[in-house]
């Protein structure tokens, strides 16, 4: 319920000797969970997803990184990290991860998409630091019949708000086989995020054989995956790789069938290794 509560039940959990501590990100929650671990010499282990410089700067502006900066390196010097891109650590020593929810349910029973319409999609949080907004300004200017966009991940609040034209929100879907059908039902996936370290999302559309869109700020996120495109932050770029995607679907979708894309099992594996 509050920071007090959640500091109180790591506490109880103390009295258990062999406890191990594995860390989701760092904020002020999690940083004052590691310095409590600290006093009672536990050393978690603290698994970065994300540049959280990058996404403190998107959130708070100038200051941002400063704030992260200090919660960063207090922690480096009392837990063991872990990340999923070497650039996130910074110079810091730690283990590397591939993470990957896909599984044979995912790579299978592939649906060929409609093509009468771009149909994006979106699926993630609604936050600044994600790009959404940047996104939902840059077509909000710039309406295009031809182009609709959903939304899956939006807070009961935030379905409320987000009104715009060719724009679907939906709540956080947690069931899987309803989550394919979102990617299914779309023919291209976008992900507007200023930051981002590996992003799951992007290899569950792979899996799916859905071309993914993303903004130059995360670029890195291409690597050698087929079926990805960079693009300028504005609608002329946007429209022109979109147009190319439309143009030559076919082309692409045979591309992707050469992805090798990380799996669940995999990712387990990798995560038990460090852990025990």
């Amino acid at each position: 319920k509050n920071i007090f509560s959640y500091l109180f039940r790591i506490y109880k959990s103390l009295s258990h000797q062999n406890s191990k501590y594995l860390i989701i990100s760092i904020s002020p929650f999690t940083f004052l969970a590691c310095i409590l671990l600290f006093f009672f010499k536990k050393k978690p282990l603290v698994y970065l997803r994300s540049d959280g410089f990058e996404e403190y700067k998107s959130i708070l502006g100038v200051i941002g990184p400063a704030i992260y900066y200090l919660m960063f390196t207090v922690t480096s010097k009392i837990s063991n990290f872990i990340g999923c891109r070497e650039y996130i650590l910074r110079g810091v020593k730690g283990k590397m991860v591939n993470p990957s929810q896909i599984d044979n349910i995912w790579l299978s029973n592939t649906k060929k998409p409609s093509l009468d319409k771009l149909r994006l999609l979106y699926v993630g949080r609604v936050r600044i630091e994600k790009g959404i907004y940047s996104l939902l300004k840059i077509l909000k200017n710039n309406v295009h019949e031809d182009i609709i966009l959903s939304i899956v991940g939006a807070e009961k609040k935030e379905i409320k708000e987000i009104i715009q034209k060719n724009v679907n929100v939906y709540k956080i879907e947690e069931v899987k086989e309803n989550l394919i059908n979102y990617y299914d039902n779309h023919n291209v996936f976008i992900l507007p995020s200023f930051t981002e370290g590996h992003p799951q999302v992007l290899d569950e559309a792979l899996a799916r054989k859905r071309p993914v869109i993303v903004f130059k700020e995360i670029s890195h996120v291409l690597r050698d995956r087929k079926g990805i495109f960079a693009v300028n932050r504005d609608f002329q770029s946007l429209k022109q790789t979109i147009e190319h995607i439309k143009n030559n679907y076919l082309k692409i979708e045979i591309k992707m069938k050469d992805n090798k894309l990380p799996t669940k099992k995999d990712f387990i594996e990798e995560l038990k290794k460090i852990i025990f």
